[in-house]
């Protein structure tokens, strides 16, 4: 994860998680886009809610990400399904962090490898017998 670039759209709750969420335009309406592992996940979701509900001022430049809009999205879509679409893919972003392991999970995974590698580990029955 990382250590929280600003990007659009989010913020941090206390305890450490990303929320999203975008104002429908013309109400006074807000629409809640949910809660996240990443600030990644997070701006994805605000990316797909803000292209897909502001298409006439809708520019790439004001995305966080403006090359990861999945095709299922369009512009005009009604505030639920942009809800749905966007919780998604920020869900899938979230699960890939969550899966990919960080350098520190990577550096722990080789020393236990080098330690069981340089281990000669002589155990028998005798050794567990009363």
């Amino acid at each position: 994860m990382s250590s929280g670039a600003k990007y659009r759209g989010i913020r941090r709750r206390k305890w450490g998680k990303w929320v999203s969420e975008i104002r429908v335009p013309g109400s006074s309406e807000r629409l809640w886009l949910g809660t996240y592992t990443s600030p990644e996940a997070a701006a994805i979701a605000h990316d797909i809610a803000y292209y897909c509900l502001r298409p006439e001022s809708s520019s790439l430049h004001k995305l966080n990400f403006p090359s990861m809009l999945p095709p299922n999205v369009q512009p005009g879509m009604s505030p639920t399904s942009v809800q749905n679409v966007a919780s998604d893919a920020a869900m899938a972003i979230d699960a890939q962090f969550l899966t990919t392991p960080t350098p520190a999970d990577q550096q722990h995974r080789q020393t236990v490898d080098n330690y069981r590698q340089n281990q000669d580990l002589n155990i028998s029955v005798e050794d567990y017998q009363y």
